[in-house]
């Protein structure tokens, strides 16, 4: 799987708070595991994330 990264990881690398990558995963725009309590966030998922949030 790779490198997993946290919300609060995630949420510094696009400038947000966390609340908003929690919404993300919530609304399945970021794809996520849960591991006990708390999200983890794969560099696949990163990645995807980022190519559907493109704009031509």
């Amino acid at each position: 799987m790779g490198e997993l990264y946290t919300c609060k990881d995630v949420a510094e690398r696009y400038g947000v708070q966390i609340i908003t990558v929690w919404e993300w995963i919530r609304k399945k725009k970021l794809g996520a595991i849960k591991i006990g309590k708390e999200y983890r966030v794969s560099a696949e998922d990163i990645k995807a994330f980022e190519r559907s949030r493109r704009t031509i």
